[in-house]
């Protein structure tokens, strides 16, 4: 028998082809959000749309986990590339995650959670092995799931998987400086976005297995509201189904 399994994506473009792959999915509204129940691949889930940001993505996170009760939590989207060689089209796989817009100095070192004595959240190792499986998978069939057109538009070649840290907070990176200075405090980070650290530590607070994995739409600079815009309608749904599809044929 399967597991309950809890899909969070941001926006809809991100989670749109895999609510087409449940045919059964049931609606529930609840707290401004609306969860979708149904089976996928042998295992029961439930799928929502978080919003975007801090706030947004840990209420909806936390309201999953009392209402519906998964047994584990994945996080797919789309991301900034912030390591040089993280590339547009690339897949990361978090290892770490880490706000980096959280600064109680001097009561506590920068980055640091209040009242946890850490920075940095780490998910679930066995969840996280299975994503990354399932991304090495998805960058192989990246030519048979998007438009020839559309990879020669995004510069889509030769996509690599990366495992390591990503940094989340409030604000879309979208200029050279910003993208410097978050090199600069948080040398580790492959790429920022705006909700996986919030949902770690929601997760990490209810004791539930969680993982993240976000495709790269853009390089977090002065022309990232353009690539990412592109990238989120033309290759994001592709992407985040296969990723999800082949995660859950390995659970």
């Amino acid at each position: 028998m399967g597991q309950r399994i809890a899909l969070i994506s941001a926006v809809h473009e991100e989670l749109a082809e895999i609510l087409q792959l449940m045919p059964d999915e049931q609606q529930v509204a609840l707290g401004g959000r609306t969860y979708w129940q149904g089976h996928l691949q042998g295992h029961e889930v439930v799928a929502v749309l978080s919003g975007i940001g801090k706030v947004a993505a840990a209420t909806t996170t936390a309201l999953l986990i009392e209402r519906f009760a998964p047994q584990q939590v994945i996080f797919t989207g789309v991301a900034g590339g912030l390591m040089s060689g993280v590339e547009v089209g690339d897949i990361v796989v978090g290892s770490a995650l880490v706000q980096h817009d959280l600064d109680a100095t001097p009561l506590f070192a920068r980055h640091e959670v209040p009242g946890y004595g850490r920075s940095r959240f780490q998910p679930d190792l066995a969840l996280t092995q299975v994503l990354h499986a399932a991304a090495k998978d998805a960058v192989t069939w990246l030519p048979k799931l998007l438009n020839p057109e559309v990879l020669r538009a995004m510069g889509l070649h030769s996509p690599s998987v990366h495992q390591g840290e990503i940094a989340t907070g409030d604000r879309f990176v979208s200029c050279e400086a910003d993208s410097a200075a978050l090199r600069a405090a948080l040398p580790e980070a492959l790429a920022v976005d705006m909700e996986s650290a919030a949902v770690a530590q929601v997760c990490h607070d209810c004791g539930l297995p969680f993982a993240v994995v976000r495709t790269i739409s853009d390089r977090a600079d002065s022309q990232a509201h353009v690539d990412f815009r592109l990238f989120l309608h033309e290759v994001a749904r592709h992407y985040s189904a296969r990723i999800v599809r082949k995660a859950l044929n390995l659970l």
